[in-house]
């Protein structure tokens, strides 16, 4: 099964504007869509059908506006006189976007297995062409699966605002404040009461900061996550992490190393979603989730990306 399609040049420079081919099943659109869900987000800015978002890669910290008004084509604008400097920085722009909407994968199979699947061909035809919006960054993944644990999604996005406003990096653009989610860097050097600005528990605190000292050391990268080439592999090595259980192992592994058969099986809106599709009036099993997605093999991850999108 073919779940990855590489097409590294598919794109074009036009100077301030970088030109991005997309895949036939994707919908700006729908993404755009997905995004404007997002309560309270720090990270980026939506106006006028657009996005736009700050990005730190090595030196140069581009602040890219991305629109889709073209068809099949995705187009990125850098603001503010941030036009990189690096064609280096160009090309290292075109992948964060690329995997950030998850475009270098294959949804033909997925598709295919979702025309005959009863949940899933509601999901595939009311969100057709939405991607499974990544966190390419592992140490952002990481923070933000921590933070959303056992709270609810707006109670987390709070967290997660003072956490980047307090620790992370301002860019002023064109009169308008971006904020670069703080560095493994960053946070490895705090102790507990440094966090104190962020109104989380003492043990998420000591979690986050373990998990920076972690990847400053090197024992903990993407790299060494997909070397496994195993999603249970990969597993077994997130949840060996002090503060990381299999529901925040698997949202890393889905949203960030883009594991297809990454299940978050024990995720509440994904309990949720299915209740409200089943029209039942309790939660399904385990069990009972098991018998569900038996059908989506390699494909658990945007399953539930999709059924999720019924909630958030």
């Amino acid at each position: 099964m073919n779940h990855f399609i590489r097409s590294e040049s598919a794109w074009e420079d036009h100077g301030d504007t970088l030109k991005l081919t997309t895949p036939r099943q994707f919908s700006f659109a729908e993404n755009l869509n997905y995004f404007k869900n997002a309560p309270n987000e720090c990270l980026y800015r939506l106006q006028d059908q657009k996005i736009s978002k700050a990005l730190s890669i090595g030196e140069e910290t581009p602040v890219v506006e991305i629109s889709g008004e073209e068809p099949d084509v995705i187009s990125i604008r850098f603001l503010g006189g941030t036009t990189p400097v690096l064609a280096s920085t160009k090309e290292a722009v075109v992948e964060y976007v690329r995997d950030w909407f998850d475009l270098n994968t294959n949804l033909v199979p997925f598709y295919e297995i979702a025309k005959t699947d009863p949940l899933l061909k509601r999901a595939v035809e009311t969100f057709y062409g939405l991607r499974c919006i990544g966190i390419p960054n592992l140490f952002e993944a990481i923070c933000w699966g921590i933070l959303g644990q056992q709270i609810n999604l707006t109670f987390a996005y709070t967290l997660k605002r003072e956490l980047v406003e307090n620790f992370g990096r301002r860019v002023v653009c064109e009169g308008e404040d971006y904020w670069i989610f703080p560095r493994a860097e960053d946070i490895a050097v705090l102790t507990v009461p440094d966090l104190a600005p962020v109104r989380m528990t003492v043990k998420k605190s000591e979690y986050l900061i373990a998990v920076a000292q972690l990847i400053v050391d090197g024992k903990l990268t993407k790299e060494l996550l997909l070397e496994t080439e195993d999603c249970k592999k990969a597993e077994k090595l997130l949840v060996s992490i002090r503060g990381i259980g299999p529901w925040t192992a698997n949202y890393v592994l889905m949203r960030c190393l883009r594991m297809p058969s990454a299940f978050p099986i024990d995720d509440v809106g994904l309990h949720n979603s299915l209740k409200y599709l089943l029209g039942t009036d309790r939660k399904p099993t385990k069990e009972e989730i098991l018998q569900l997605s038996a059908a989506w093999a390699n494909w658990e991850s945007y399953a539930t990306f999709y059924l999720w999108r019924f909630l958030y």
